[in-house]
């Protein structure tokens, strides 16, 4: 499998700004951070994380995401963290893209230790201790972050980590396998209030209708590149780009080949639509 991951650096002063970043997009419905933008001067950094630096390409912002947030994460040789979460409620999934790591689950002493590589998938439930190291020169990995809606009566998931080669490719019906999913839980298991998939097109596969519906959207793309529709605009995407997309947001797509277009794909589901109250004054 192949994924690209970012370098980081700096555009040469000669180059135009319409270049690698000027595809970037931010509108109401729908934004694109093309992999032009991940340089040094766009990177951040986190407490309690040694020599690491991260993209953030989406967080809760009026007008922005609003269900999640996803960074992609670079820690040198020796980096990491005992202490990467401090947030209660915050699940996490993880995806490694380049390098290696040790990923420990159950605290920072005991628990189980999971060698990552690329192709590595991790799922961290609310409330879980984890730790990360590198055990390399460097590693590179998708991490995406959403606060777990409790309902009562159902129990929050287990952590699990799996590699993407032991998960099937799932063909869409009626696409002859030129657009498949690999689901890494069972898309019934309501206890899972999102899901992290990859999604993968063979050379002119398609999405061919327009689908709109209630989940929000965040599409990074691995491999290849396609033409996606985006509300109302046909737009180019490559391997690097980030995409977000409001609930209700039309999406079709067209893969361009001559490989295979994948992605990795969040969305919320499984939970009733929050209803916010009307706050009257007065007696």
């Amino acid at each position: 499998m192949n994924y690209w991951v970012p370098r980081g650096g700096l555009p040469s002063q000669t180059d135009l700004t319409t270049g690698q970043s000027g595809r970037a997009v931010f509108t109401e419905a729908y934004a694109v951070i093309p992999r032009g933008t991940l340089s040094d001067i766009t990177a951040s950094r986190l407490p309690h994380w040694d020599d690491t630096r991260l993209w953030v390409i989406a967080r809760p912002l009026s007008g922005f995401a609003e269900t999640f947030s996803w960074y992609v994460v670079e820690v040198a040789a020796g980096g990491g963290s005992d202490r990467p979460d401090d947030d209660p409620d915050a699940e996490s999934v993880l995806l490694v893209v380049d390098g290696t790591a040790e990923l420990r689950v159950g605290g920072r002493s005991g628990g189980d230790v999971h060698a990552l590589r690329p192709g590595t998938y991790a799922f961290l439930p609310p409330g879980t201790a984890w730790s990360l190291r590198t055990t390399g020169e460097s590693a590179t990995f998708h991490w995406i972050r959403k606060a777990y809606e409790r309902v009562d009566g159902v129990e929050v998931p287990e952590p699990f980590v799996v590699h993407e080669d032991d998960v099937a490719i799932e063909p869409m019906p009626d696409t002859g396998g030129a657009w498949g999913t690999q689901r890494f839980v069972d898309p019934l298991d309501v206890r899972h209030d999102m899901h992290v998939n990859i999604v993968s097109f063979e050379p002119g596969g398609a999405i061919p209708f327009p689908e709109t519906h209630v989940m929000e959207h965040g599409l990074y793309v691995l491999e290849g590149k396609a033409v996606y529709l985006l509300n109302q605009d046909w737009v180019e995407v490559e391997a690097g780009d980030f995409m977000w997309l409001r609930a209700f947001c039309p999406q079709a797509c067209y893969a361009g080949g001559p490989g295979r277009f994948r992605y990795l794909l969040y969305k919320d589901v499984n939970r009733h639509p929050r209803l916010h109250p009307v706050v009257t004054s007065g007696a």
